[in-house]
């Protein structure tokens, strides 16, 4: 099922996502909509967690998986071609997105049923209604521009 059109997260945006998700090492993060994979390769390389992207447009799952190759993140990198509903996601420390509302809506109840308590969503500028965030950060991506700037919201199931 397509629920968002992709969209790449700005690099910086990426680390800070993944830092104030206070991602530690040997943590599993999971991308829902992953996209090229530059979050869970982030993860990966910067963080030193495990990470597994979920990605259903095929040419976008091919693209992330031959940049995992050629960094050799294979051990610690997984990309799924696949629907986001149709994959367990109970092992995630920390689940990342950047949908929509109305996408996150439809993420809701799997993220409410799966996540083990203690996970961490991040979302990237849109909210998951119903749910009180535990942060909520606007991130300027370049200060000295002062724009555009990115609010990024923090759960905890």
């Amino acid at each position: 099922m397509f629920i968002a059109p992709f969209v790449a997260t700005p690099l910086p945006v990426v680390k800070h996502m993944l830092t104030i998700a206070d991602l530690k090492p040997g943590e599993i993060v999971y991308d829902l909509g992953c996209g090229d994979g530059r979050v869970v390769i982030m993860a990966a390389q910067e963080f030193g967690a495990r990470a597994l992207g979920v990605e259903m447009r095929e040419d976008l799952a091919k693209q992330a998986m031959g940049k995992i190759s050629e960094l050799a993140l294979e051990d610690r990198v997984k990309i799924v071609h696949s629907d986001i509903f149709k994959i367990d996601i109970s092992q995630a420390d920390v689940v990342t997105l950047y949908l929509t509302t109305s996408a996150n809506d439809k993420v809701k109840p799997k993220l409410e049923a799966e996540l083990k308590p203690g996970a961490r969503v991040v979302s990237h500028d849109y909210e998951v209604l119903g749910w009180r965030p535990i942060k909520i950060d606007n991130f300027c991506e370049n200060p000295r521009l002062g724009y555009p700037s990115h609010t990024i919201y923090v759960y905890r199931r």
